[in-house]
Formats: structure tokens, sequence, C-alpha cells
């Protein structure tokens, strides 16, 4: 439905009322018109790292928490959970991205920009700011730090196991599933529609879990870049150390 003015919420419930009318609903049935929208994408400055316990960082329900109860935050809805992390590796301030859902013209976001509130005994400022997808992680090879487009590798990898297929041929392509009677002792194969019992490794950073889940490090510190950053450089350098070992020789050649 169109109209030719932004309507109020009182219009909103008579539009509500008179479509129920019309589409001959029942009485308990939950229409709710609604304007369109689109999304605001702020940072909050001024906020410390640390909480009151300085060993632990200040969490998404304590950000929620102070933004449900400060007067000018009145009205705005977070479209996404707020995204926490430090200012730079050696601050210990923090930058507090928030994504509101808001008006067409966006309104409600630029009443925000430039606005200072009390966060604790802190004064925090609301900045406007592009959108911070984060980190990429690429959806072919399934590393971080490249979009999906941009991805060098030849082939597709598996999330699950690192092999050389797409997760769904993982079943009938992976050696884990595959039937192997040479082995000690012999294993069988995964039964037909059977989802893979096997335990996975992330080939980002080892641990026992597929390389898309979110219990994985570099999912959580997805917006940290600088993270990130020391992740890579951490691979790089391990990379060429081992480049530099030289196998022993054995024997006159």
């Amino acid at each position: 439905m169109s109209t030719n003015f932004v309507a109020s919420a009182a219009e909103l419930e008579v539009i509500k009322q008179w479509f129920k009318k019309v589409a001959g609903l029942a009485a308990g049935t939950v229409v709710e018109p609604r304007l369109p929208q689109s999304k605001s994408f702020l940072k909050i400055l001024g906020v410390p790292y640390w909480g009151n316990n300085s060993s632990l960082p200040i969490t998404q329900a304590q950000v929620k928490s102070v933004i449900a109860n400060t007067p000018i935050f009145e009205g705005v809805v977070l479209a996404s959970r707020p995204r926490i992390m430090k200012a730079s590796p050696s601050s210990d301030m923090s930058v507090i991205w928030i994504d509101i859902w808001n008006s067409q013209k966006g309104s409600k976001g630029k009443t925000l920009i430039n606005r200072s509130f009390n966060f604790g005994r802190h004064t925090a400022t609301v900045r406007g700011t592009a959108m911070h997808p984060g980190v990429a992680q690429c959806c072919n090879c399934w590393c971080w730090g490249h979009p999906t487009h941009a991805c060098r590798a030849q082939g597709a990898k598996c999330q699950k196991c690192s092999g050389p297929h797409r997760v769904e041929n993982h079943r009938s392509m992976a050696w884990c599933c595959k039937a192997n009677p040479k082995s000690n002792p012999p294993r069988e194969a995964t039964a037909n529609g059977a989802p893979c019992p096997h335990t996975f490794k992330c080939l980002n950073c080892k641990g026992e879990h597929s390389a898309d889940d979110t219990k994985c490090p570099f999912w959580r510190h997805r917006f940290d870049k600088q993270w990130h950053s020391n992740k890579a450089a951490e691979l790089r350098t391990g990379r060429a150390s081992n480049s530099n070992i030289q196998c022993p020789r054995v024997g006159n050649f």
C-alpha cells in the first residue's frame, strides 16, 4: 500500500482495522502495518573496552542495557547485535558499532549523530559511519581475508574436512565417510542420508568444528581487523620457518 505522506501511529492503526475488515480476517489475526525502513550505521566512541572488572571486556548485554535506558535512544530499534572492538591494539578504549532501523529518509540516525550520553561514569559520543561488515570469509576456500569473488583457489574446499570438494559432496567424496576395507579395523561407509558422524577440523584455527562454525575464534573476531592481521602474520612466519628447515642428508650423494 502506498500513501502520499508518512502515516502516523494513529493512521497505521486505522489502516490495520480497515485491512482486517476488507480481507475478512478473524478477530485474533495479527496484522501489523509498517512504514518502509532502511538501516543506519553508527559507532559509539568514548567507552572503555574493559568493564568494571578490568580483566573482562564490556559485553553486548551491557551495551544494549545502556541504549535501552538512555533517553536519546528512545524509540530506536537495533537491527543487529552491537559489535565491540578495541580502538587500537594497545588502547584501553573501545569502538562500538551499532546498526539501527531507520525511516527511509534516515531521520532517526541523523538525530543521533554527534549526540553525547552517559555510559556509566564516562561520556560517550555517537558518530555516523559506513557499513562495517567485518573481515570477509571466502565461501570457496573458507579462508578469511578475501571475498568469494576474489578467491584464487583453483577449486572449492569442504568446510567440514578441508577436502577438495564442496560440502554437499562430503558424504560421497570425503575419506572419513568412504568405506575402507583395508584399514585396521576395516571402516564402513557412512550410511546414505546420514550426517557425517566424524570430528571436523577447522582449516583456520585447527579446532574441532567446521570452518564456518560460529564457535571459531576467527568468527568471533570477524570485526577485529587487527586480530586477523596478527593471525595472518603468524601464519606467514610459520610458513617461512617451515620452508627454512632442511631435511638431514643420509649417506653420500
